[in-house]
């Protein structure tokens, strides 16, 4: 990883992650979670302040020291017990069936491989265990205009932001890894462009 990497897009994701649009989104997201919970992109740990009171500790991956060190006051005022335990979501140091849930906010744009961490998450999970997300991806299929947006857009939005794409099929990664979608909601985000807002929140079970 490069200084850009390395110094410079984790503010940038702290600023745009942090933007009060958001913070309905990851309330909605985090209804439902209980038990241990491994949350993939914990970034600067904007989710915390949204997790139930039925969570009893948050085992987070997260790859950047910088990321990790914005997150402290976040970290510091959780009632929830939040730990970093992991670098690479496509390779979680747990054993199989360690969490009752896991968590993943705007995270699978960015990890090279997305279909092997949603493998690794469906690996950690209990059997029965719940994936809460939101992820922005590849618009819906009706909207063929807004996709060709993504195609020529994505290549800008992967410099900028270190290998972010917007051309990522969610529905189609999680069912491929394995899991069944329980709850699915696709929509624009409100004030943004659609190309760099086409999101997908729900839960899916693992086996």
């Amino acid at each position: 990883m490069g200084f850009y990497a390395e110094r410079v897009v984790p503010r940038i994701v702290n600023a745009v992650c942090g933007l009060k649009t958001a913070q309905p989104l990851r309330r909605r997201v985090c209804e439902g979670l209980s038990g241990e919970v491994v949350e993939i992109g914990f970034g600067s740990g904007h989710n915390v302040p949204y997790y139930p009171s039925a969570v009893t500790a948050v085992a987070a991956v997260e790859p950047s020291d910088l990321g990790w060190r914005l997150a402290e006051g976040r970290v510091r005022a959780s009632t929830v017990p939040v730990r970093r335990a992991g670098l690479d979501g496509q390779s979680l140091p747990f054993e199989d069936g360690s969490f009752d849930a896991a968590l993943s906010t705007w995270t699978l744009c960015t990890i090279p491989d997305a279909l092997a961490a949603l493998r690794e998450v469906r690996r950690v999970l209990k059997p029965g265990g719940t994936l809460h997300f939101i992820e922005h991806g590849l618009a819906p299929e009706e909207d063929e205009n807004v996709r060709r947006w993504q195609r020529r857009l994505e290549p800008m939005e992967k410099r900028l932001f270190d290998g972010c794409h917007l051309t990522r099929p969610i529905a189609e990664l999680l069912t491929t890894a394995g899991f069944t979608i329980t709850e699915i909601d696709v929509f624009y985000e409100k004030g943004a462009p659609k190309p760099l807002a086409a999101d997908s929140l729900g839960t899916a079970l693992s086996p």
